[in-house]
């Protein structure tokens, strides 16, 4: 049973920073993508950053440069860093793990605020 824990969300002021950490258990499969999404209140789920298995990533454009996403393989752990974090960065934020065949999975969340 594939189970995604996220952690690390919290409130921080403007321009401060934050580690999200996702801790995966159960993959039996070969892993395509890492992701992490968000959610703010009223809006639909975004893709904010991707780590292939290549190694490769993708971002958003509104937190390229400021967010960074990697991984641990040994350790099946996915982190996203936020630095530089504006009050629009407040949402949800989940992981989801993408297979190469068959359904993504999921993690519960973890709330970030961000207060100006």
């Amino acid at each position: 049973q594939v189970q995604l824990v996220e952690s690390g969300g919290g409130l921080v002021q403007a321009g401060g920073s934050l580690r999200l950490s996702c801790a995966a258990s159960g993959i039996t499969f070969r892993v395509n993508a890492w992701d992490w999404y968000r959610q703010a209140a009223g809006n639909q789920r975004e893709l904010v950053a991707r780590i292939r298995a290549t190694g490769s990533t993708e971002y958003a454009g509104s937190v390229k440069g400021r967010f960074t996403i990697s991984r641990d393989n040994a350790e099946n752990t996915v982190a996203l860093q936020m630095n530089s974090l504006k009050p629009e960065d407040t949402a949800v934020y989940y992981c989801q793990v993408e297979p190469y065949y068959g359904p993504a999975y999921w993690g519960q969340g973890t709330q970030v605020i961000v207060s100006s």
